[in-house]
Parts: C-alpha cells; structure tokens; sequence
C-alpha cells in the first residue's frame, strides 16, 4: 500500500476531471499505523502533486512526515476518518456544479446514473457554517453530520465524499459533481419530470456502481492523469 502514490493519483484525477478550484481543495487516505492522513501539501493545485508535495497531518494538525505545509482544514479529514472506521479516503472540493446546488435546497433526484449513490437515502447537507472546517470541533460536527453516508453538501462551500479507499472517495466526488450539474441542467429546462424510484435507484446502484465498476472509473481517471 503506497499511501503516498495514492494521494499523487487522486490528486491528479480530480485536476483531469475539472474539480481543481486553483490550489484549494484536497484528498487524503489514512494513515495505516493510525498516525493521521496523508494529504497533499497546500500552495498547489490537484494538477500539481507529486510525491514531494504530499504531507501526513496528524490529528492535531502536526505535519509528521513530508516537507510541505498542511491545509487549514485538515479537520476535515482527521475528524471523518476518527469517526468513521469504514472511511479511508476523504476528498473534499469546491466543484462548481455541485457548490451551485447546494444552494437551492433541493433533494438531489436519481435522473441520471451519477446520482445513483446519493439518492435513497438522501446525502445529508453540513449547516452549520459555510465558512472553512479550521478547528477541531468543527471537523467533529461536519464528521457528525455525515453520518454513515458517502457524501455531504457544504451550501456556500463545497462537498466532500469519503470511500473505503481512494478510487472510490474520487469517484464519488466525480459523479457528485456530474450529478449537480445534470439536475442543474434539468432544473434549467424548467424542472425535473422523471426520476428513478427507490427500488430502481437501489437496484442501479449495485448494478452500476459496484466495486468492480468504481475500480475501472477509476483506473480510467488515472490513466488519463499520467498520460
């Protein structure tokens, strides 16, 4: 496992798939001797990682290993993976599609197979503030609201989805992201008619999004990353 490795690649498939906003945003995996999260240093962007630019954040914000500077909001990461033992890997973006939405106060429908993951149950929104997760009670309350899902809204911020590894917390963000812009898309041809139901949505999402199906979107991402 080549924790470091990871994060270079999730970095540069977010860039490849438009979720940079500059040198904001971030994704990390944990820790395997349970020291904290590996993240990309901050002062770069997702196109501009490398092995060198990759820092392990302990929880209390300490940079253990790596020669860069952390995130302010590496809460984000230490909290969510303190809370949730199935988590190891978190992203958090300020995609624009899905900042967009956020802000309508609009459940997210299953009218596309992007949304597929986050329809039924619905993913939960973070109000407490949409100013960054800079403290550690703060990072608390976001890992809080999450819950046991797999993404959370962050109106007037951005999102952040987590995964049981790093090829499924960026597919996420990327088919979050894609699934906005669809409803948004809808909404702006004057309002979403059909959607998947619950059992459809349920069943799509095994038959679509399935380990094996999450593994090849993400080898292809990374392909097109280091090509």
């Amino acid at each position: 496992m080549n924790v470091v490795a990871d994060v270079v690649s999730a970095s540069r498939a977010l860039a490849t798939t438009g979720l940079s906003d500059m040198v904001w945003g971030h994704a990390s995996v944990r820790d395997p001797e349970g020291r904290g999260a590996w993240m990309k240093a901050s002062g770069f962007g997702f196109d501009e990682i490398n092995e060198d630019r990759v820092v392990l954040v302990s929880p209390e914000g300490k940079v253990l290993r790596g020669t860069g500077n952390r995130h302010l909001e590496f809460p984000i990461h230490t909290e969510i993976l303190a809370r949730r033992a199935d988590v190891a890997a978190v992203v958090h973006t300020h995609a624009p599609a899905l900042s967009a939405f956020s802000s309508l106060q609009r459940e997210l429908l299953p009218i596309s197979h992007d949304a597929v993951p986050f329809a039924h149950p619905q993913l939960p929104r973070f109000t407490v503030t949409g100013a960054l997760i800079v403290t550690r009670d703060l990072g608390r309350e976001l890992a809080q609201g999450l819950g046991d899902a797999n993404a959370i809204l962050m109106p007037h911020h951005g999102a952040v989805t987590v995964g049981p590894d790093i090829a499924t917390a960026v597919m996420y963000a990327v088919l979050l992201e894609r699934a906005c812009h669809t409803q948004l898309l809808a909404e702006a041809a004057g309002g979403v008619l059909t959607a998947s139901n619950e059992a459809e949505t349920r069943f799509k999402r095994e038959q679509i999004w399935n380990p094996h199906q999450i593994k090849a979107g993400w080898e292809y991402l990374v392909r097109r990353a280091h090509s």
